[in-house]
C-alpha cells in the first residue's frame, strides 16, 4: 500500500490540535500527536505543566521515533504528524527530508500573546520561528521545500486553504476535515488537560478575526527577533 506521511511543524498556541482533529475526520488518515514531546522535554530545560505525565507516555528517544515515522508499518493510507518545531532540537533531523513537510507558521505577536497565558516567560526557541525558517531553508535546498500554511490565511477560508494543502501533500481533498465533534479525542496526548480546553469547546475552524493586539514591554524583544522570520515564510504561504 502507497502510503504518504505528513508531518506538522507548528509553532506553538497555532490551532495545530484544530488542524490534527481534521486530518483525523478523513477515512484515510490516522494521526499522531506530538511524538517528540517526551525527547524534548528530556533534554531542553523548560517550564511545562505535566511534565512527569508527558515523560511517563513518551519514553522513546527521538532516533527510535523518526524510524518509526518514516518506515513503521501504517493501517491506513495516510499519516498525518503533529509536531512543535521547537521540539526538533537536540537530534538529528535529516529525517524530515523522507516526509511531506507542511511549516506552520502564525504571527509571533499573536503566538506570544496566546502562549503567555499558558507558560510562564515564553522564549524565541520554544516559539520555532527561528528554527521553522531554518529547516525550511535546509529541506528547500535539497529540492524538498516543505508546503507553508498560516493560520489566520487558513480561518479567512478553511475549505479553499485545506483543498490546496491537500493537492499539495498529494492526497484527495475531503469535506469531513472541516468539522468533528466537540470534546477530548483519543488521539490526544496525554498533555490535552493542560493545553487543549480551547480546542475542546470547538466543532469546527472558528472563523477570522482580525484583532489588534498590544504586547507588553517584556515581549516585545522577542517579537522583534522573530517578526523576520515569519515575513520570509509568509511569502510562501497558501493564500485564502
Amino acid at each position: 500500500m502507497k502510503t504518504e506521511r505528513i508531518n506538522l511543524l507548528s509553532s506553538p498556541r497555532n490551532l495545530s490540535t484544530a488542524l490534527m482533529y481534521s486530518f483525523a475526520q478523513r477515512n484515510d488518515t490516522q494521526v499522531i500527536d506530538e511524538p517528540f514531546y517526551g525527547h524534548y522535554l528530556r533534554h531542553v530545560e523548560v517550564h511545562h505543566p505535566g511534565i512527569d505525565d508527558v515523560l511517563a507516555s513518551l519514553t522513546d528517544e527521538a532516533e527510535v521515533i523518526a524510524e518509526k515515522l518514516c518506515n513503521g508499518k501504517l493501517t491506513k493510507k495516510v499519516l498525518f504528524i503533529k509536531n512543535m518545531t521547537a521540539h526538533m532540537t537536540a537530534f538529528d533531523t535529516r529525517f524530515l527530508g523522507q516526509l511531506t513537510n507542511i511549516i506552520y507558521i502564525r504571527d509571533p505577536k499573536l503566538i506570544l500573546h496566546s502562549y503567555a497565558k499558558v507558560a510562564e516567560r515564553p522564549t524565541a526557541r520554544e516559539l520555532g520561528t527561528a528554527l521553522q525558517f531554518e529547516l525550511f531553508q535546509q529541506l528547500s535546498a535539497k529540492n524538498k521545500r516543505p508546503i507553508v500554511l498560516d493560520s489566520s490565511e487558513l480561518l479567512k477560508n478553511p475549505a479553499k486553504v485545506l483543498q490546496q494543502l491537500c493537492k499539495a501533500c498529494a492526497i484527495p481533498w475531503m469535506e469531513s476535515m472541516l468539522s468533528w465533534e466537540a470534546g477530548p479525542r483519543p488521539e490526544d496526548g496525554v498533555w490535552a488537560k493542560y493545553w487543549y480546553n480551547n480546542v475542546h469547546k470547538s466543532t469546527g475552524f472558528k472563523p477570522f478575526k482580525k484583532t489588534q493586539i498590544q504586547l507588553p514591554p517584556s515581549l516585545q524583544a522577542i517579537y522583534q527577533q522573530l517578526k523576520p522570520y515569519y515575513e520570509s515564510l509568509y511569502q510562501y504561504a497558501i493564500k485564502a
